[in-house]
């Protein structure tokens, strides 16, 4: 419990600098030292300083969910209905933070490159599971890429407007790939 209590400080102390200073002019010394704990134990946490923005950590449930979908389903409409089930099974999010993390990495031009290298993995884990369903792996790494860039979208749209539903993110990027 206590490497879950260091994360949340971790977190916490990360965004209130990265709101009063800005990302850019935050170092990771700083946030170690907000949190009351030195740089090495802020590395053994988050890989670097733009994971306290776009880290997923969906991804197993996102991949369970898809897996489970019935296998004659198309991969398109079954990675859609196994997100829309992975995200109907947690517990919703904190708006206000999502919506924070969010705006920085919109506003942040040089955390483009890491929204991507984050969006890789919860992809990977689509095509696997994709995959596992029978689906070839060239259908399936289009599909997770389609879906993930629709919802990276959606969801910085999202983080710039003043709609307090995080899931009208998602709905506008279920509609846009044809699964309203």
């Amino acid at each position: 419990m206590a490497r879950e209590a260091t994360r949340r400080k971790l977190e916490a102390a990360a965004m209130a600098l990265f709101v009063e200073r800005g990302y850019a002019a935050t170092t990771t010394a700083q946030i170690a030292r907000r949190a009351g704990v030195s740089e090495m134990t802020l590395f053994r946490h988050f890989a670097s300083k733009s994971a306290f923005l776009v880290e997923d950590p969906y991804d197993p449930l996102i991949a369970a969910a898809v897996r489970a979908r019935p296998s004659d389903e198309p991969a398109l409409p079954a990675t859609i209905r196994g997100i829309r089930a992975a995200w109907a099974a947690v517990e919703p999010p904190d708006v206000a933070i999502v919506r924070e993390r969010l705006r920085i990495v919109a506003t942040t031009p040089s955390l483009r490159g890491a929204l991507a290298a984050g969006s890789a993995a919860t992809e990977q884990a689509i095509v696997d599971a994709l995959v596992e369903r029978d689906t070839p792996a060239p259908e399936s790494r289009v599909v997770a890429a389609a879906v993930v860039a629709g919802l990276n979208a959606a969801l910085i749209d999202w983080s710039l407007s003043d709609d307090a539903n995080i899931s009208t993110a998602l709905q506008t990027a279920f509609r846009a790939l044809g699964e309203a």
